[in-house]
């Protein structure tokens, strides 16, 4: 990263750490990072392992940010943005959200009003490196704090930005749940292996630097994942019948009927928590 500005996690679980540890892989300044959680000997596990600043207050760590990231579950995001309100409405921060379900407006009324405010939709592979991120920037972000907030969740993976809040839940169905598609993918292939015999370690093996290799592909390629899927068929061969086989029992519709019912549900579970606060 070409800056460092001063940016504080509220937070301090496995997505946060999968953060810093991203920044501070691509050249982030550890000194220009605050972590605040309750957990004080958490804390310290933290300080050790990427030398950066922590402390129990909430107040005082956001009272240090050019950028707070809230890193904590959505069930508790109310009591802490309304905790931290009074520093962040004198500093004026940039405000990031990792939390599902809570709007930016949602947020922002807890945090005193009038704050800029990116919605980041991240996903478990963001522990690895692998991330794919969507985010949402309200109107008050300037050009120059979407590219800090694109710095930072490029250091884990993809980030894009989506124009429409709402399109989060279908991000959230999308790459959010999506590791678990894959999953489950890898799973059934594994099973269907070793029903034929292969060893179960082998199986894995296979699978999963198939799936790999695949997606490794499906990104450097300049094809679509269509002409992908056909570069690999040959007539009256044996991935030519495994396809048909997936078409014909309807892959693509329950795929279809999975996206919108994780779409669905993340639209509810929004709903739920407005509710709740």
């Amino acid at each position: 990263m070409s800056t460092s500005p001063t940016i504080s996690f509220i937070g301090a679980g496995n997505m946060a750490s999968a953060i810093i540890g991203g920044m501070l892989d691509n050249g982030y300044q550890a000194g220009n990072i605050w972590v605040s959680a309750p957990d004080d000997a958490h804390l310290q596990t933290i300080r050790k392992r990427f030398g950066v600043s922590v402390t129990t207050d909430n107040r005082y760590c956001a009272q240090q940010a050019d950028m707070v990231v809230l890193a904590v579950k959505p069930q508790v995001m109310a009591d802490v943005c309304r905790d931290i309100a009074p520093v962040v409405q004198n500093t004026r921060p940039l405000m990031v959200s990792i939390a599902a379900g809570l709007t930016a407006d949602t947020l922002d009324g807890w945090l005193g009003g009038g704050l800029p405010m990116v919605r980041v939709m991240p996903n478990t592979p963001s522990l690895v490196g692998k991330g794919a991120a969507g985010l949402f920037a309200n109107k008050e972000v300037k050009d120059k704090q979407k590219k800090m907030v694109e710095s930072v969740f490029e250091s884990i993976g993809s980030a894009l930005w989506v124009e429409d809040e709402n399109l989060l839940h279908g991000v959230t169905a999308l790459s959010g749940s999506g590791p678990a598609y894959f999953f489950l993918m890898l799973e059934a292939l594994e099973d269907a292996a070793t029903e034929a015999g292969i060893a179960a370690g082998t199986a894995r093996e296979l699978a999963i630097q198939t799936m790999a290799g695949a997606a490794e592909m499906a990104a450097r390629s300049e094809h679509d994942p269509g002409q992908l899927k056909r570069n690999v068929m040959s007539p009256g061969g044996t991935t030519e019948q495994a396809i048909n086989t997936f078409e014909e029992g309807g892959m693509r519709d329950l795929v279809s009927k999975a996206y919108k019912a994780a779409f669905k549900r993340s639209e509810e579970m929004a709903k739920e928590l407005a509710g709740k606060q």
